[in-house]
């Protein structure tokens, strides 16, 4: 077993299409939207097994650190970033953070896994690849032909995975059909694992700058004990860029470990609704109804004869969508209050 798996999970983002639920002061990570436990909070609980896991390094915006200590507790490790920069320049903070030697396993905070026997055993699987120098993906079993996420094309066999043949851009339906008949294409779900120098490298190698400013903005950074705040002005000269773009589509050692781990990243009200089994929160009532989903903090919603709509009430806000819908939330006018 690989003891030496150091957790980075990354808590950036606004959750936007959530809305209203979710906002800016208290985006879709530090909500509670599946159980008791906010998705931050089921992150942390999925690599909490001291024999696998280190403790987690989280990086999140310096307004989100009061949320991450409150519901983290004291043994996480916090990197404040002082302005967003996407998920490159947040993993390098990461690793010039991390132990030496650590294979560094990038989680999202936001998402949804049912399974986390599943993502426990990718995990080790993931580990044993980048101890090899591979730079690692997971890919989630497509079930369906989703437009809304890219997807990986797995290649030759590797020991616990496959080379990672391609990173195909987000398709259009009939693309996507033809991928799920093909068999060779998973989902990217945004899950990594590499060594921390082998990562550090690769960044150097395809964004030099990049990795000059990430290595300047640690070494002027300081930290008070569990925060550590890079130093403000080398990190905000950064042109942010994921990891996908920055290092997984250039480094000639992308492999990938395909995974059914009942996955969901929560990006819309429709995709809540399907993780959550189309079932109601809230005081409500349906009659005659197929496919509706009340989401409500306080008022009684009821809803009579409709049909695949999704009604959320929070506080003042009401929203009514369809699963068509839902993936234009964030863009209402209502999403930049607070």
């Amino acid at each position: 077993m690989t003891a030496n798996i150091q957790p980075v999970i990354l808590c950036g983002g606004g959750g936007t299409r959530l809305w209203p639920r979710s906002r800016r002061a208290k985006p879709k990570p530090f909500l509670p939207l599946l159980g008791e436990r906010t998705l931050f909070q089921q992150a942390i609980d999925r690599v909490a097994d001291p024999a696998l896991f280190t403790a987690p390094i989280v990086v999140a915006g310096e307004v989100h650190v009061p949320l991450v200590r409150e519901q983290g507790g004291k043994a996480l490790s916090i990197i404040a970033e002082p302005t967003g920069r996407n998920t490159a320049p947040a993993i390098a903070l990461a690793a010039h953070r991390a132990p030496e030697g650590s294979v560094l396993l990038i989680c999202p905070s936001d998402h949804h896994i049912a399974d986390e026997a599943a993502f426990r055993s990718a995990a080790e699987a993931a580990a044993g690849l980048a101890q090899q120098g591979y730079l690692v993906s997971f890919g989630i079993e497509a079930i369906s032909p989703h437009t809304g996420y890219g997807y990986l094309r797995r290649g030759e066999e590797l020991p616990g995975g496959y080379a990672l043949e391609a990173f195909v851009e987000k398709p259009d339906l009939e693309t996507a059909e033809t991928f799920l008949a093909d068999g060779r294409y998973s989902w990217n779900g945004g899950i990594f694992a590499f060594g921390r120098e082998r990562f550090l490298e690769e960044l150097a190698t395809h964004r030099p700058e990049m990795a000059r400013l990430c290595a300047e903005a640690v070494a002027g950074g300081e930290g008070d004990g569990q925060v550590f705040r890079p130093a403000e002005a080398p990190f905000a000269q950064i042109d942010g860029d994921s990891v996908d773009y920055a290092v997984m589509e250039n480094t000639a050692k992308a492999a990938m470990v395909p995974v059914s781990m009942g996955w969901s990243d929560i990006g819309n009200w429709d995709a809540l609704r399907e993780a959550r089994g189309g079932e109601s929160t809230g005081e409500h009532e349906l009659r005659d109804c197929t496919n509706v989903m009340v989401d409500s903090d306080g008022p009684r919603v009821s809803v009579v004869g409709m049909e695949d709509v999704i009604v959320v009430v929070d506080g003042d806000d009401i929203l009514v969508t369809n699963a068509r819908g839902a993936q234009g939330v964030g863009k209402l006018e209502g999403v930049s209050r607070p």
